[in-house]
């Protein structure tokens, strides 16, 4: 299954923008910052790494970022040359609100977790137009109360979030709405809304910033962006390679400008006084605190224009920020605004012009809008920071052995698509495979370039390993690099006409040293059963599967040996596609034909030499653990873990590889000449609907049996979705006995988990994950390509009523979806945490795109903003 984007984007003013030949001038600037620097491995030069407690988010305003920049609703340059974000101060708070606050991974219950009220509402991938909206209590926001309250529950209990503690009650906040309009790609126009939503007056600052991250600290370079004030009121930004810039403001109130430096407080941070400021906090300590002499009045390299709104009940007012080209004439700010915002409408009415239903439209704009604004510049030198600046003193030298030292080559200075800006301010390989192929929907041109990144030098290791995510680039995420490069290839086809052959050659050879590494790394006894390892599944299991096993042991895991098989098939598939214009590559195709056989027979193995992951008695898939006196034992843990080898689909169409030379006769020629491998495939040999053949892990019995359990409401099947656990174990635990006598277990939880593994907030023990649910999906629209109408299971297994897999795969699309449409009482699912939003007219249509969902009620659990991977609901609500 491939949703295809809508070709009449193309003709919209946005859709020539992505096409034209400023495309890149227009993407300039954009959404770039995050919104969590602090705390990240990249800030972090203590000897024990815990970025959390080394760069804690009180240090945040006083000290500068060696790698980036953050701030509330950021707006950047590619470079970060030039920062736009705003500062919020309510009178009350003990500083400015400048970033998200959240808890570090040790302070919350269930780990890290930002404690904000935010949402991306909408945007275009030009950037030419973005809004978001802020929500900001009239009293103090509740920082303390937020930590200590959350380090009082435990495990079992829910996480304490902002509007628990009734700073939001009886509507005592304000509604922040920021907006950006680019005027031409260099002229950017900042709108902020505030919105009284109590009935109550109440006074807000207002403080949109311009600064340039800081550059000159580390290196002792001279050079360095400069920000003064013009006799006229404008400020003129310089930068040592740009042209020179007017930052003007203006709004419902006069202001006037606070300048600072982008450089830490030492005199705070470290008691000395041998330097003087203003320094990067400067801003924050005038306002907040009046200390008059922590800002100035003409130059710094950080200026704010400070306002002073009072609101009367339910009032409302604006002020702007316009940063624009030296030689820029005057502008109607208010005017562009709406142009720009129309021209986003027009071009989200053409990409959904066949969803008629408007609150699945405004869904999808906001999943649309959170992949946009989850855009970062990501800045990392491996290298560099494990050494040091040459002009600072040198990081302990025990970092080089806690985490990356084997990644020195690894130099990013690049726009990514992060997974949620706050909660996992980083890329993770498997997470941006998803975010690509959810971006192809309305930018193929990013979503390739995002597939490309992976797999430059720069970022793949040598030995052909992509990294797999900041705090361990060493880690195993699955391997899915391949099957979203097939799936964004044919999407960009589908919206141009023709395609991009170089970018699926490309990748397609650096994807051979990838899945060579895999082969060597991961199969090291070359049996074809992998070890992955992590595999992304976080605490799925009741061990940790990064970690080595004791001697004499090891694991054959069924998801990373069905991943290997679906990966050998995607690049069967991107080698027969690149064989249409250059036969050599029949050769490969029918390399990763046979690998993919050979997956498949030792994975189903089992039935006649008992060494495979398919259990008789379970009719399942199942890990297996290997013990030092050479028995084994299949670990019975009925997991999302068993249902991957569904992922390992695909059919071939006759007519498209038929003229390919000889490839027919080799792929029969092997199959003959293995007959045990060639009965273990899904009718390969028969062709199907239309003259297809099938490809699968699974025959229609084994893939009757496994579909049984999984669209069994008692097991797998929720109301939303399948979890990744049976339901089975909740009354029945799985357990196991360690070698050291120990008894270990996992339960089925469809919330937050009980378990620790990686320390963190995800769970995979019962939840709902949207990933794996889109893949479960398309597996299934892949099968029924092949059997069409002459296959059918019980769905729901026990209900005995029978079902297509076509109509199975749409009934597993609406029940995901259903967990961001509004219900008959007009309540989302997914928002269930939040009833005084879902209540009040003016924000029952905000959504949140949460990193996974309740395995029963389909509340949303884990990162709030998680339009990574989760933002594949808009490809679900776009008709296929």
């Amino acid at each position: 299954m491939t949703t295809h984007p809508a070709p009449g984007i193309l003709n919209t003013i946005e859709g020539q923008r992505l096409a034209g030949p400023e495309a890149d001038h227009w993407r300039k600037w954009g959404p770039y910052l995050s919104e969590r620097q602090w705390a990240t491995v990249r800030e972090d030069y203590s000897a024990s790494g815990d970025a959390w407690s080394y760069f804690p988010h009180d240090h945040a305003r006083s000290r500068a970022y060696r790698w980036g920049e953050d701030g509330l609703a950021g707006f950047s340059d590619r470079a970060q040359q030039w920062c736009l974000a705003l500062g919020l101060w309510n009178g009350r708070d003990p500083f400015l609100k400048e970033r998200l606050f959240g808890l570090t991974n040790a302070e919350g219950n269930h780990g890290e977790d930002v404690k904000e009220l935010y949402f991306y509402l909408d945007g275009v991938p030009s950037h030419a137009y973005m809004r978001m909206l802020y929500k900001y209590p009239h009293a103090a926001f509740p920082y303390a109360d937020l930590v200590e309250e959350n380090a009082r529950r435990g495990l079992g209990d829910a996480e304490y979030e902002i509007l628990d503690t009734g700073v939001f009650n009886d509507n005592r906040y304000f509604d922040v709405t920021v907006e950006y309009a680019k005027n031409t790609p260099d002229d950017i126009i900042m709108r902020v809304t505030v919105e009284n939503r109590s009935a109550e007056p109440g006074r807000l600052h207002v403080l949109p910033h311009l600064w340039t991250r800081n550059t000159w600290s580390w290196t002792g370079s001279p050079k360095r962006a400069h920000l003064a004030l013009q006799d006229d009121g404008h400020v003129l930004a310089t930068n040592y390679d740009w042209h020179d810039q007017w930052a003007t403001a203006w709004g419902d109130s006069s202001h006037e400008w606070l300048f600072c430096s982008n450089e830490t407080n030492v005199q705070k941070l470290e008691g000395r006084d041998d330097v003087t400021g203003p320094f990067k906090d400067g801003i924050n300590d005038y306002v907040v605190d009046g200390v008059a002499d922590a800002v100035r009045r003409d130059e710094g390299t950080k200026v704010a224009a400070h306002f002073v709104l009072d609101l009367p009940g339910e009032g409302r007012a604006q002020v702007y920020l316009r940063l624009a080209p030296k030689e820029a004439g005057p502008v109607e700010a208010d005017a562009v605004i709406a142009e720009r915002r129309a021209e986003a409408d027009a071009y989200f009415a053409e990409l959904q012009r066949n969803i008629t239903h408007e609150d699945e439209r405004n869904v999808q704009r906001q999943a649309i809008a959170g992949l946009l604004w989850s855009k970062q510049l990501y800045y990392f030198e491996v290298n560099r920071w494990l050494n040091g600046d040459p002009n600072l003193p040198a990081p302990p030298e025990v970092r080089n052995h806690i985490r990356n030292g084997q990644w020195r080559h690894l130099v990013n200075f690049d726009i990514v698509s992060m997974p949620d800006k706050w909660e996992y301010p980083w890329y993770a390989s498997w997470d941006l495979a998803f975010q690509a192929v959810a971006y192809a929907l309305i930018d193929p041109g990013f979503a390739k370039r995002q597939l490309l990144l992976l797999v430059k030098d720069r970022f793949m290791h040598s030995n052909g390993q992509l990294p797999a995510y900041e705090w361990n680039f060493e880690d195993s995420n699955p391997p899915v690099h391949a099957w979203a490069t097939w799936r964004v290839y044919q999407q960009d086809k589908s919206l141009t006409g023709k395609g991009d052959r170089q970018f699926l050659e490309r990748v397609f050879h650096k994807l051979l040293l990838n899945f060579s590494w895999w082969v060597n790394r991961k199969d090291a006894e070359g049996r074809n059963l992998f070890q992955g390892g992590f595999l992304g599944l976080d605490n799925i299991g009741v061990f940790d599967r990064s970690a080595k096993l004791p001697p004499g042991y090891h694991l054959d895991q069924a998801d990373g040996t069905a991943w290997m098989a679906a990966y050998a098939l995607d690049m069967m598939r991107m080698a027969l596609e690149l064989a249409k214009e250059n036969p050599v590559y029949v050769d490969m195709g029918v390399r990763f034909f046979e690998h993919f056989l050979h997956i498949a027979g030792a994975i189903n193995s089992g039935e006649e030499r008992h060494d495979g992951l398919w259990d008789e008695q379970d009719e399942f898939f199942y890990d297996v653990l290997h013990r030092p006196d050479n028995t084994c034992e299949p670990l019975r843990l009925r997991s999302v873990v068993g249902l991957i080898p569904l992922f390992a689909v695909q059919v071939l169409e006759q007519r498209e590889y038929e003229d390919l030379p000889g490839l027919y006769g080799r792929l029969r020629s092997f199959l003959r000449y293995r007959p045990d491998l060639a009965k273990l495939v899904s009718r390969w040999t028969e062709p199907g609907q239309g003259n297809r053949f099938l490809l699968a892990l699974l025959r229609s019995e084994r893939t009757k049996n496994l579909l049984t359990r999984m669209l069994d409401e008692s097991e797998f099947l929720s109301e939303f979705g399948i979890r990744s656990m049976s339901k089975a174990h909740a009354e029945s635990p799985f357990e196991m006995r360690q070698s050291d006598g120990s008894l270990i277990s996992a339960r089925y939880q469809p919330a937050e988990s009980d378990s620790r593994l990686y320390g963190g907030n995800s769970n995979w023990r019962g939840p709902l994950w949207m990933p794996i649910n889109y893949m479960l999906i398309e597996s299934l629209h892949e099968f029924a390509r092949y059997y069409a109408s002459n296959f059918s299971v019980e769905y729901p297994t026990g209900s005995g009523q029978l079902a297509s897999l076509e109509d199975v795969a749409n009934s597993l699309s609406q029940r995901l979806t259903r967990l961001f449409l509004k219900d008959e009482e007009g309540n989302r699912p997914s928002m269930s945490a939040y009833p005084q939003l879902q209540n009040d007219p003016a924000s029952r249509d905000l959504v949140l795109f949460h990193e996974y969902f309740h395995g029963e009620t389909g509340r949303g659990l884990g990162a709030s903003h998680q339009t990574g991977w989760s933002a594949l609901v808009a490809l679900l609500l776009q008709p296929r």
